[in-house]
């Protein structure tokens, strides 16, 4: 039985269509801004906390876009359940806390490492949803 990592997480994007990820310090992987919940807060306080957190910027959830279950990036034998938004920032991101890099990746980015989250929910609901705003 594997153990559960509850998260919500950012989806941030560019004029350009580009999506805003960070990789945490002794990571190797890059993800969406955003961390796990602490007791009895909801996901909304979350994501808006972490990316103050994170990224050093307020922001304004547009969508929630769901629930989604992957594997974890970081953690082996662990289930990431994830609350996921979409968010405009207000001002521009810089890096904070635990995180070592930030970047913009374009949507077909094939050199960056992903986190299973970004890979497989995030990417193809951008390259679903980008277009059609």
């Amino acid at each position: 039985m594997s153990k559960i990592i509850t998260v919500a997480a950012a989806i941030i994007s560019n004029e350009d269509q580009q999506l805003l990820l960070v990789r945490k310090k002794n990571t190797q992987f890059f993800m969406q801004v955003g961390g796990k919940l602490e007791p009895n807060e909801p996901s909304e306080d979350t994501i808006l906390r972490e990316i103050k957190e994170e990224i050093g910027a307020e922001a304004v959830i547009d969508q929630y876009i769901g629930r989604f279950e992957t594997k974890a990036a970081n953690e082996a034998d662990h289930q990431l359940i994830s609350y996921l938004y979409r968010v405009q920032l207000k001002q521009e991101p810089h890096i904070h806390a635990e995180i070592a890099e930030m970047k913009w990746i374009d949507l077909d980015d094939d050199a960056t490492p992903l986190a299973p989250l970004t890979r497989e929910i995030v990417i193809p609901w951008c390259r679903q949803h980008f277009n059609a705003d």
